[in-house]
């Protein structure tokens, strides 16, 4: 009997999926991105009952982002469902919807971000200890997110310098930022427990922490060395492709700090909606408040658009020379 053209798709989707994986990882986009629009993608081919994206065009993209959109679906999110369907179409599958520029993009609220005073930081922080309080003060002390703070290795850390280099941050781009005066003796202190667990780690035959892309090809051996350890290293390790003999230290899991920093925020009576991103927002408009111009808190803070760094000009926008840290002043 002949298929039918609109049959289900049984042994489609993880074919499909794996082409849409090749296509991220060529483009080196984040591990995240591709585990988010992976999930769009697989969503959209649920919603529209298996049937292959081949068969489905623009019509279909909006009816499915209309019923997230009456779900609850918040606008960034929607945005983001938007493109990764846009990129199955464009990149995977090679063929433009008729129609596309007829989708409606969810207009984002515009909203001032959560910003705490030098107080609340000071606060914040003493009900904090150990690592939890150590990412803190790169967040704040830095201008971090936090998974660039998880991120952090070894070789990024210049304590002669005062400087932090964070690799691939958002938009695939390196920057450096200051270490604060005020966090070295703790991480130094950090890092000599660190090094003494991955000695640990190597004794027993592991030590290694996975690697960037390609690199573990070309330098098969730069998994066990010390550079490439994680700042803060996962307090267990994991089976590296499911072999129980072959284990590996990731960085600490975001989970581990967020509840740290939300526990310690209701202890400290503050009412504020506070993550750990308010203490990124909290670095940038305490320099404003300090005078550094406002093209100096773009660089540090990673900004492609000056536009994206201006929501912080509540503040007065004086010039400034050689950047000191704020959390050197609590």
């Amino acid at each position: 009997m002949a298929q039918s053209q609109s049959s289900p798709l049984t042994a489609g989707p993880p074919k499909l999926l794996a082409e849409v994986r090749r296509a991220i990882r060529l483009r080196h986009f984040s591990p995240r991105t591709e585990e988010s629009y992976v999930a769009w993608i697989r969503r959209y081919i649920r919603f529209h009952s298996m049937r292959h994206p081949r068969e489905l065009g623009a019509a279909d993209v909006t009816r499915f982002l209309g019923s997230m959109a009456d779900g609850g679906l918040s606008a960034s999110s929607q945005n983001q469902a938007l493109g990764a369907l846009l990129f199955l179409y464009r990149d995977v599958l090679h063929r433009r919807l008729e129609g596309i520029d007829s989708i409606p993009r969810a207009k984002q609220p515009v909203r001032l971000p959560v910003v705490l005073d030098r107080d609340e930081v000071r606060r914040l922080l003493t009900r904090l200890s150990g690592e939890p309080k150590l990412v803190a003060m790169l967040l704040y002390g830095s201008g971090l997110r936090l998974l660039e703070a998880l991120q952090l290795r070894i070789k990024d850390v210049d304590f002669q310098m005062g400087e932090l280099v964070i690799r691939r941050a958002k938009g695939a781009k390196d920057r450096v930022t200051m270490l604060p005066t005020a966090a070295v003796p703790d991480l130094q202190a950090h890092l000599a427990r660190v090094r003494r667990v991955h000695q640990r780690d190597l004794a027993a035959g592991g030590g290694e922490a996975p690697l960037p892309g390609a690199y573990e090809r070309k330098s098969p051996g730069a998994a066990r060395e010390w550079a490439w350890q994680f700042v803060f290293p996962a307090r267990r390790r994991y089976p590296h492709r499911g072999d129980p003999d072959h284990l590996r230290r990731h960085h600490l899991h975001e989970s581990v700090i967020q509840r740290a920093v939300k526990s310690a925020a209701s202890e400290a009576g503050l009412t504020k909606r506070i993550t750990c991103h308010s203490l990124r927002h909290s670095f940038a408009t305490h320099l404003l408040q300090d005078g550094y111009d406002i093209r100096t808190v773009q660089e540090l803070l990673g900004h492609r658009d000056v536009a994206t760094t201006m929501i912080y000009t509540h503040v007065l926008n004086r010039g400034g020379r050689g950047v000191r840290s704020p959390a050197d002043r609590l």
